[in-house]
């Protein structure tokens, strides 16, 4: 296997569907799917196990007791038992377009991580997409899209899949190249190398604190935000609060000031 791609999940097999379906028509096939379960029911593991005899791609399955958000902890899992030496990052809400891990594979460069893009959907069209708009790609089409009722906008041009259109919006989009969890990958010697995630984390920008350390720590992030999308389908987030959010932003404003490249609440715990 060339990469791993680590899929995060919760209680949402309905999404999780569309998703490995997504993987499964996959231009570029040689990766595994590792997916962190953050304590899903047994209906997440039925699903998982039926995909393994859809899809060609190897799947692992790594589960922790569900005992709140504790999305970084579950991703630190992830990433000790993916093989590759390349890992993808996404949510178990993104359905990847045919050539997402064929950018990813073409692009990674040593010294540099690649910060993809999505585009969000409604919640009418994320659950109008069947697995048969997945494999057969409509479901990324514009004009497809718009019969379902998507209005005109601006971000619709994420949607063009125009090579020349996509270098030139990657080279002029004002949006920093940031690590993205619904659309990242790096080495995995990098990630390792500033200790994973930061398991203090809860919901909010969990995924940019991440990117800051590996660019403290002289990595740098390309951006392919218009290469390599995926369509985020929609949902609700009954796991966000203030509380965590400023925990958070203080976390984020350490690692910045002190110029952090390591956590010692990460995938080692301690110092290194």
């Amino acid at each position: 296997m060339k990469l791993s791609i680590i899929i995060t999940t919760y209680n949402s097999p309905e999404w999780l569907g569309k998703v490995l379906t997504g993987f499964g028509c996959q231009s570029f096939r040689d990766f595994e799917i590792v997916i962190a379960d953050d304590g899903s029911r047994s209906d997440t593991k039925d699903l998982i196990d039926a995909f393994r005899d859809r899809i060609t791609q190897p799947i692992i399955h790594v589960w922790q007791e569900d005992t709140g958000f504790n999305k970084c902890e579950i991703l630190n899992k992830a990433i000790v038992q993916s093989t590759t030496d390349y890992l993808v990052f996404t949510d178990g809400d993104c359905i990847p377009h045919t050539d997402y891990m064929k950018v990813h594979y073409e692009r990674r460069k040593p010294g540099y991580f690649l910060s993809g893009g999505y585009y969000k959907l409604p919640m009418d069209i994320s659950k109008a997409i069947q697995y048969d708009d997945i494999t057969s790609g409509r479901c990324f089409s514009l004009k497809w899209l718009k019969s379902k009722g998507l209005p005109a906008s601006m971000k619709n041009s994420k949607l063009f899949f125009n090579d020349t259109f996509s270098a030139v919006m990657n080279a002029i989009t004002p949006t920093n190249a940031s690590w993205n969890g619904h659309n990242a990958s790096g080495w995995k010697k990098d990630i390792e190398a500033v200790n994973g995630y930061d398991e203090r984390m809860r919901y909010g920008a969990l995924d940019r604190e991440l990117g800051e350390r590996l660019m403290n720590n002289e990595i740098k992030g390309k951006q392919i935000r218009y290469s390599a999308i995926c369509l985020h389908l929609d949902h609700s987030r009954g796991y966000v609060n203030e509380k965590d959010l400023a925990a958070n932003a203080a976390i984020r404003q350490a690692t910045k000031t002190e110029k952090k490249t390591w956590t010692d609440f990460g995938i080692v715990k301690g110092g290194n």
